[in-house]
């Protein structure tokens, strides 16, 4: 028998000796140690009793499990499960209870068993190399079930915790993210049924990679995505002005994890339900309810990608399409988009040119920022610097700022394909999106603000404009108002060539404008005129239509 065998061999046997309570006896312990585990009735208490740990079963079930919920809350609340895919099987359904054991035990650390003693249903897989009988474990105010390695009374270190294995509610002071050293991913992942705590088919976790967001997975796929974090808040999580919290964000080479906190006096959670909504809640003492500030996802533009890439997925679109194209896109498929399927996505304006040919960005205000797990991020870009850094690459397609928060600064660019932005009220940020010279002028016009490069060639336009049709027009005036008094002299007419302009119109003139000192030609003078609005005399186009060169009789 080697000495691991030893070893297990021994702990089975002092655990085989450990004193047997009715399990109609019910005690409210403060730790579990080698010589004393809790059995299923008893109840291991926090110090000021805010949670409690023991073992329960789900309202339609008779499996037994071990799990930590709120003491002081009357409807018992479930915050952690040991062993969830493990339960305890009773004997028969008259005998629910009375079977389960929590014990520190050699094996594991702390381990779960049902009525078989000698095989562990759920362990904390533990390896310790002091001897087993120095731990104990506690249950935090904070609701943290710690294993502990103690040297005479006196806590020496954490051998492990239940914060590390989250289960589908989010408690405050609790992490989410990855250890970087430890390699433990802290994420949440939803029960199969309110009757079975099992893992279930949802999870929602952080992805660092690029910008840091958070995620609502069903199996692998991405289903609802918080967006980027942004200083106090994911971009895409609405403020929250009525419930008081501090968040602690941690991004560097050991660790990247988040955790809110919040007073032991208020009661709360985030809680990851069967099927797959997030729902953030507060304990209402005076309604004896909790009560949800906000929850997700809730809208049809919550689904990840719903409009596919290089959109603007907008839900206060009413009775339209939710669906637009970011500026300077257009429809990839325009038969699917007019049957209100825009999964297909936009695609950049044919022909055109987003690279060193005038272009520029334009405001796309208060979006959840496309997904950023492929984006690049400097904090040290100021934001000026930031969109001429976007500018000078062509790859280049997008920018915002990576910190909202004392004004704003950083810098996250996007170097491919925009996907699942979303338009807010209340959240998100502003995101600039290149486009060619043309959608510029186009959006600066519309918007009624111009850079002061879009104001000189406006004002350049507006003079060339008016030495171009103001000025002959006028000078054609004077010359037919002198013919006019020259008309009596009958001289043989003689032709002459002269540039002058018209602008061909169908609008009919009114009886008034018959009386008017402005001279009027009909249609067929000035087809005559034109060589019937031939192209060899077309000079140009005006804001109000062709601009021809005419040959007039004098």
């Amino acid at each position: 028998m080697n000495s691991t065998t030893k070893c297990f061999a021994m702990n089975i046997i002092l655990l085989n000796f450990l004193p047997i309570l009715p399990s109609s006896t019910s005690i409210a312990i403060g730790s579990i140690k080698p010589n004393q585990p809790m059995r299923d009735g008893d109840v291991l208490l926090s110090s000021t009793k805010i949670f409690a740990l023991g073992f329960f079963r789900p309202a339609n079930s008779h499996n037994r499990y071990v799990g930590v919920w709120y003491n002081k809350v009357p409807n018992q609340t479930i915050v952690w499960v040991a062993n969830r895919d493990n339960p305890i099987i009773p004997v028969t359904d008259n005998n629910a209870s009375g079977v389960g054991l929590l014990a520190v035990h050699g094996n594991g650390g702390l381990v779960i068993y049902g009525k078989d003693q000698n095989t562990p249903l759920w362990s904390a897989n533990v390896s310790v190399s002091s001897p087993y009988n120095s731990m104990t474990a506690k249950l935090l105010d904070t609701g943290n079930l710690v294993l502990l390695e103690e040297d005479n009374g006196l806590s020496q270190r954490v051998l492990w915790q239940g914060f590390d294995h989250p289960t589908n509610t989010i408690l405050p002071f609790m992490k989410l993210g990855l250890d970087r050293r430890s390699k433990l991913n802290w994420f949440l992942t939803s029960w199969k049924s309110q009757d079975d705590p099992g893992i279930g088919n949802w999870s929602y976790r952080i992805d660092p990679s690029g910008v840091p967001q958070a995620f609502l997975y069903k199996g692998q796929a991405p289903r609802w995505r918080a967006g980027s974090w942004i200083g106090e808040r994911w971009s895409g999580v609405p403020k929250v002005t009525n419930v008081i919290y501090n968040v602690s964000f941690v991004n560097n080479q050991d660790e990247f994890s988040i955790m809110y906190m919040m007073s032991e006096s208020i009661f709360s959670r985030i809680v990851l339900g069967e099927s797959g909504t997030i729902v953030p809640s507060i304990w209402h003492d005076q309604g004896q309810q909790w009560v949800k500030y906000w929850s997700a996802p809730e809208e049809e533009c919550d689904e990840y990608g719903k409009c596919g890439v290089n959109s603007n997925c907008d839900s206060s679109n009413m009775g339209e399409f939710e669906c637009t194209c970011l500026p300077g896109y257009e429809p990839k498929s325009p038969r699917d988009w007019y049957l209100r399927d825009g999964s297909g996505g936009c695609v950049r304006k044919s022909g055109v040119s987003i690279c060193g040919n005038g272009d520029g960005f334009v405001k796309v205000a208060r979006v959840k920022v496309p997904d950023s797990s492929k984006a690049r991020v400097n904090m040290n870009l100021s934001w000026k610097a930031c969109q001429q850094e976007c500018l000078r690459n062509c790859s280049c397609k997008a920018y915002a700022k990576a910190d909202e928060r004392w004004g704003g600064f950083g810098c996250v660019t996007w170097h491919g394909d925009l996907m699942d932005t979303r338009a807010f009220s209340n959240a998100g940020q502003d995101l600039y999106v290149r486009v060619d010279a043309i959608v510029l002028a186009k959006y600066a016009k519309s918007n009624g603000s111009l850079s002061k490069k879009g104001k000189l060639a406006i004002s350049l336009v507006s003079v060339l404009v008016f030495l171009l049709l103001v000025v002959p027009i006028s000078y054609w005036l004077v010359r037919r108002k002198r013919k006019g008094k020259q008309r009596q002299n009958k001289y043989s007419p003689r032709v002459t060539t002269r540039s002058t302009y018209f602008e061909d119109s169908t609008a009919e003139l009114d009886e008034s404008s018959m009386h008017s000192d402005i001279p009027f030609f009909d249609l067929t003078t000035i087809a005559a005129a034109t060589d019937n609005f031939s192209l060899a005399n077309k000079l140009g186009k005006g804001g109000f239509g062709s601009v021809y060169k005419v040959v007039v009789f004098e």
